[in-house]
């Protein structure tokens, strides 16, 4: 079983990705914002984190203080789209990444490839 922390302002985003992670064994830590994600992986320490949409900020806060930390960034675009955010989230240091909407089997083979 792996712990995987989310970090995404949406309730029902976190909803459905504690509840697919929950049906494949994991725990899941939830966190509404960065600044209580970093707070919750200082006392908790995951085996991987999912930041929300606008979590550059808090993958290069993660990498600078946690250098092996295991990130797979997910963007659903907003007001631009997607790709830009994830190539940037990538040369930050997440490992992999995933444009919304994605299947439960992409995200289950991120887990996989990240965690080997």
């Amino acid at each position: 079983m792996l712990r995987i922390l989310i970090i995404d302002d949406d309730v029902q985003i976190r909803t459905i990705l504690r509840e697919l992670l929950g049906d494949e064994g994991h725990e899941v830590i939830e966190a509404s914002d960065g600044i209580e994600g970093i707070r919750l992986y200082r006392e908790k320490s995951a085996d991987l984190v999912m930041p929300k949409k606008d979590g550059l900020e808090t993958i290069m806060d993660l990498k600078i203080e946690f250098p092996e930390v295991k990130i797979i960034a997910i963007s659903g675009g907003g007001r631009f789209e997607p790709e830009p955010y994830l190539q940037l989230a990538e040369g930050f240091g997440a490992l992999r990444l995933l444009t919304k909407p994605f299947k439960i089997e992409q995200l289950s083979k991120a887990i996989r490839k990240v965690l080997g």
